[in-house]
């Protein structure tokens, strides 16, 4: 009989609708996850309900926890260790305010679409995400492709000397 740390670390399913998504700019991290076991592909996925997928600044992707707004969302699904979960926090600033990790359903597009209920995403955090909604007029995207992503901004080769939140508040505020 093995010891509790003889099992593998419980692993949180993952949602990711934008940059870290296979072939995006912040693929490298679950790639760096996936070499130290942190992370594995479980496959691609569709949110089981209606939700926005808008672009703040610098065409950041966004996911509104707005339930019933916008499409279905595509994207892809990994399971995290809590080691790689904790990585993702860092990117996706939630201890910062920028993101928040909350439950989602999705279902998988392999395998009969197959529903899970227990995945997480990174939503834009509650005290934006109305206002990333009307900034947008209210119109949002069904996948964060390519041509969505065009004109996307590394976070290194933004202007210096704002926070992301300041330029999440320049943008809300500013007309589309």
């Amino acid at each position: 009989m093995g010891t509790p740390s003889d099992e593998p670390p419980k692993r949180t399913l993952v949602f990711t609708y934008g940059t870290l998504k296979r072939g995006f700019s912040n693929h490298q991290l679950l790639q760096e996850l996936a070499s130290t076991g942190d992370a594995s592909f479980v496959g691609a996925a569709v949110t089981a309900s209606p939700l926005p997928l808008v672009c703040g600044p610098y065409r950041v992707p966004f996911l509104l926890n707005l339930p019933g707004e916008g499409d279905r969302v595509a994207g892809e699904l990994y399971a995290v260790t809590p080691r790689g979960l904790a990585r993702l926090d860092d990117l996706e600033g939630v201890s910062r305010a920028h993101y928040e990790r909350l439950p989602i359903a999705v279902h998988l597009a392999e395998g009969g679409s197959a529903r899970v209920d227990s995945a997480v995403a990174y939503y834009a955090h509650r005290d934006y995400a109305a206002e990333l909604w009307r900034r947008s007029g209210g119109k949002g995207y069904p996948e964060y492709s390519h041509a969505v992503a065009d004109g996307y901004v590394r976070r290194k080769d933004r202007p210096q000397g704002q926070t992301f939140l300041d330029q999440i508040r320049i943008f809300v505020s500013s007309q589309s």
